[in-house]
């Protein structure tokens, strides 16, 4: 039962309907697409959808997004389901919003809503209790009027309209204060992050983040490849925070692999602003590797949404291994249009672990891409030397001679220090 939202009588909301919105702008089949995966976010938070609507939407209206006829049957038909809540996988302004419950006496809301709702409930660590409390105050602040909302839970009371300008302001002074102080706290949080990222950059280990969309299995194959324990469900935002593992490679190459954050279509703006110390993992990383879930029907559009909060956070000139993820449950249609997709990318299997080896392989070439070739001569009474670079570069030949150690690698400029007096021509 969700609890996410009560009623001034604080009883639970159980039964949504749910409306999807076809816009002039939308590919055929979008909006259909889209609110199957708004049914999958609603059940997630455990409400039961008693029925679900799509509507054409040719011009939207200000004071209701729809129609007033077509607002009218909706309500209706919520009413006639004995629905809780209305949900839009559309954005509704606050105006809007409360129009709607004005009108149907009900609970709405929209797609952000819910997904910040969903986010609330998967977050465990302090870091993304934060960044979920932020994103929703700021949600929050425009709608204090509703006589649905989160403020009536955290401050203990009903339904905050009609009492006064006053007690207004002072709600909003008080949300306003606590935008402040969470973003201090998220400041402070990052400060954190940023120091241990320095420990780990003393002695420099390629990084590489593994990206994707919600449920294509981001977390499990951080746990095929590493031998981690993330937890991995079946379901949209199963982890939200940012879990780094160490993945030996051959030659003893160390990479840090950090699973991250799924994305989704439609993520509210806010979510990817105050998400910024999770995903500033994916802007520091040396390469991505990016997931798909083979199995969807609406891998291409996964593809599309990932490649374009990429860019929002600056991060899409990074270099990028593409997997197709779960080929064992895939059909030959399905393989043949990812193949179409991405040409080159990795068929794979976290569950069963088809295609890891050739996905290892891979970061092997990435890593040895972005360093530069080195012979070097290393006497026999330095072999810290040796042992350091096998830890921070990748060695592709290693042989004893008389004169000391003699080793064929790449390693990073920034050693050049380190390996520089026992540099030798072949």
């Amino acid at each position: 039962m969700a609890d996410f939202l009560d009623t001034p009588a604080n009883t639970k909301l159980e039964r949504a309907f749910l409306v999807g919105v076809q816009t002039c702008d939308m590919a055929d089949g979008e909006a259909a697409e889209l609110l199957g995966e708004l049914r999958e976010l609603v059940e997630n938070l455990k409400l039961t959808v008693c029925q679900s609507m799509l509507v054409n939407l040719r011009t939207p209206t200000p004071s209701l997004l729809l129609g007033s006829g077509k607002a009218a049957e909706i309500v209706e038909l919520a009413k006639a389901q004995e629905a809780d809540v209305i949900v839009f996988d559309e954005a509704l302004s606050p105006a809007q919003q409360r129009n709607w419950e004005k009108l149907s006496g009900l609970a709405v809301i929209d797609r952000q809503e819910v997904i910040l709702e969903v986010f609330a409930d998967r977050a465990q660590t302090r870091e993304a209790v934060l960044q979920v409390a932020l994103a929703r105050m700021e949600y929050s602040l425009p709608r204090l009027t509703r006589a649905w909302t989160h403020l009536s839970r955290q401050r203990g009371k009903g339904a905050l309209g009609g009492e006064g300008e006053t007690q207004l302001e002072q709600d909003r002074r008080i949300v306003r204060d606590r935008i402040v102080h969470l973003k201090g706290e998220l400041a402070e949080v990052r400060k954190q992050r940023s120091t241990q990222r320095r420990r780990r950059q003393r002695v420099p280990v390629p990084t590489a983040a593994i990206v994707g969309y919600t449920n294509a299995g981001k977390s499990s194959l951080l746990n095929a490849l590493t031998g981690a324990s993330v937890l991995a469900e079946d379901k949209l935002f199963a982890t939200l925070d940012p879990t780094t593992r160490q993945l030996q490679l051959q030659g003893n190459q160390k990479l840090l692999v950090t699973d991250t954050v799924g994305f989704i279509r439609n993520l509210p703006h806010g979510l990817v602003e105050a998400f910024k110390a999770t995903l500033e993992e994916v802007v520091v990383a040396d390469f991505l590797i990016h997931v798909l879930d083979v199995t969807s029907p609406n891998v291409d559009h996964h593809h599309a949404t990932t490649l374009a909060v990429l860019q929002e956070l600056g991060a899409a000139d990074k270099p990028i291994i593409t997997v197709f993820n779960k080929v064992d449950l895939a059909d030959d249609v399905a393989l043949r249009r990812a193949h179409h997709l991405v040409p080159d990318a990795l068929p794979l299997s976290a569950r069963t672990g088809a295609g890891l080896s050739a996905l290892v392989e891979r970061c092997l070439e990435q890593i040895a891409d972005s360093l530069r070739m080195t012979t070097l001569l290393i006497p026999h009474d330095r072999y810290e030397i040796v042992a350091r670079l096998h830890q921070v570069g990748h060695v592709q030949h290693e042989e004893q001679r008389d004169d000391g150690v003699f080793i064929q690698g790449r390693f990073p400029p920034s050693q050049s220090a380190v390996f520089a007096p026992f540099v030798v021509e072949e």
